[in-house]
């Protein structure tokens, strides 16, 4: 019984290299994921960025497209809330209030008289009539009453229209 011997040599370099081989493309394809994951990081913040400089130049253009400049907006924290007494029960309404303006010194101006706005707008909300404010018709025409209650406080106040209009941002009745 004789045993056959194989030569010790050539097989486990063959097994050797094998190993290398596949070392080497396990390598690569690691390299290759971290690159595309860069490049893919990389490409987002640029073009994030590049975005961000579109934004910044588009009111210009359109403050010179229009001839007017560009709306500000000043939301007024927190919300109003105002209750009534309806058909005997307790009601009550929330409303969200934004000021737009063109001209930030004049809103600038105008903030310093924000608790005096603030007084006015909760007296005109108090005083409306709830069934009134369940139409569509009725929520508009107190907006109106809005913008012309705080367009002659700002006049007043301030010496110039400083609001332009009154915006609902939110209107709950409940």
């Amino acid at each position: 019984m004789a045993k056959k011997q194989v030569p010790p040599g050539p097989p486990i370099a063959d097994a050797q290299d094998a190993g290398k081989g596949r070392l080497k493309i396990i390598i690569a394809i690691a390299v290759a994921f971290l690159l595309a994951i860069g490049l893919s990081i990389g490409g987002t913040l640029f073009f994030l960025d590049k975005g961000g400089d579109e934004a910044a130049e588009q009111p210009a253009e359109a403050e010179t497209a229009t001839g007017k400049p560009a709306a500000i907006y000043e939301v007024l924290m927190p919300a109003f809330v105002v209750n009534f007494n309806h058909k005997g029960r307790q009601r009550y309404m929330q409303v969200s209030v934004a000021l737009m303006s063109r001209d930030q010194l004049a809103l600038d101006a105008l903030k310093g008289h924000m608790p005096l706005l603030r007084n006015h707008l909760v007296m005109l909300f108090s005083s409306q009539d709830f069934a009134a404010l369940m139409t569509p018709v009725g929520k508009e025409m107190l907006r109106q009453q809005a913008t012309s209650s705080v367009q002659e406080l700002a006049q007043k106040e301030v010496g110039k229209l400083a609001v332009e209009q009154v915006l609902f941002t939110n209107f709950v009745l409940q």
